[in-house]
């Protein structure tokens, strides 16, 4: 593949950054050596991202800032134009998620469980290098320069559960050690990114979490997203390829933020990330007037799906705000050849 100047330009920038956290992750050095591999594992990834979306002719500008885009809007793209698979998506969230908390405060991230999100990192990003821009990792980083353990990484629900047995070690009391174990408590939600897309890390979340487990909470109830998640591995030594997946047949349940039956688990979601969009903004992105566009939102239901539209209010004023599943699944309909015109004549004869 002929890939474009800049495409070109950010794809070398996500392989020079992949190359650095590679060579920091099998350094000597402690000092650092945990942020740095994040921050340049994040780094890689949304230059890559950014590199797929030019070489596809994608405006990576926001029109109105005249800056770049960011990291979430281009996962978003990528996830729903090209190509890039939910499990990608996750682990790259799940990168930058721990990338955020460790820049901007602090978190404690195991050594197995880095090996372990590292790798499945480099297995996410070869995998899309490929799919996305016809590349191979292995042109521009030799196999034995990758991130090598002496520890074997085990399953991710065993390592999760042995770092939620030892927060709770680090918690009794005369142990002296509260702030590592919120340290390791905000890489783990740092981790729910891998099956979801609303990953917000705040303090008031690790209070929850460090009073459940205080009182003795099982870890299915204080991380119910992180028990839903299983690895399938792959080789071995430099070889390892690791993905992240959902287990088939978990139970999902939901629970208001006012339910009193509810654990310390359940994490306040910045609901403005995932519907960022109006009525006006998918119209327009549709190309079609808003009434007619209002018709198909009606004809698809996509006021009533959960998934597509919530309502905010502030204070008694109520404003539908849409999510990318809701632009897609309009999108799909139209590309489909659905009859814009029909809808539109049907929705007009409705009672209202």
């Amino acid at each position: 593949m002929s890939l474009l100047r800049d495409a070109k330009t950010l794809k070398d920038k996500a392989i020079a950054s992949l190359k650095i956290a590679m060579a920091t992750f099998n350094s000597y050095h402690e000092e650092g050596r945990i942020c740095s591999v994040l921050l340049h594992l994040q780094h890689a990834s949304e230059m890559l991202l950014k590199a797929v979306l030019v070489q596809n002719k994608v405006d990576v500008f926001d029109k109105k800032s005249g800056t770049s885009i960011g990291f979430d809007k281009c996962v978003r793209l990528c996830q729903s134009h090209h190509g890039l698979s939910s499990q990608q998506a996750g682990v790259m969230r799940s990168i930058d998620a721990l990338r955020d908390s460790a820049q901007h405060w602090f978190i404690y991230v195991s050594e197995d469980l880095l090996y372990m999100q590292t790798r499945a990192l480099v297995t996410a990003f070869d995998a899309y290098l490929k799919s996305a821009l016809n590349l191979d990792l292995q042109t521009y980083i030799p196999l034995r320069v990758l991130p090598v353990s002496t520890l074997p990484p085990g399953d991710f629900e065993f390592l999760v559960d042995k770092e939620y047995k030892l927060i709770h070690d680090l918690l009794k009391p005369g142990r002296r050690q509260r702030d590592e174990a919120r340290a390791r408590v905000r890489s783990l939600l740092a981790m729910e990114a891998l099956i979801t897309e609303e990953v917000e890390i705040s303090e008031k979340d690790v209070d929850r979490i460090e009073k459940a487990l205080k009182a003795g909470e099982e870890i299915g109830r204080v991380f119910p997203r992180l028990v839903a998640i299983s690895t399938i591995q792959a080789g071995e030594g430099p070889t390892l390829k690791i993905q992240f997946s959902k287990k088939e047949g978990i139970p999902v349940r939901y629970i208001a933020g006012d339910d009193p039956s509810a654990v310390a688990a359940i994490r306040e979601v910045d609901m403005q990330k995932k519907f960022h969009m109006r009525a006006s903004e998918i119209a327009r992105k549709l190309e079609l007037t808003e009434p007619k566009c209002k018709a198909l939102r009606h004809h698809l239901t996509i006021d009533s799906d959960e998934n597509c539209c919530h309502v905010f209010e502030f204070g008694k004023s109520t404003f539908p705000c849409y999510s990318d599943n809701a632009l897609k699944k309009m999108q799909d309909f139209i590309k489909d050849g659905g009859d814009i015109q029909q809808i539109w004549q049907t929705y007009k004869t409705q009672p209202k």
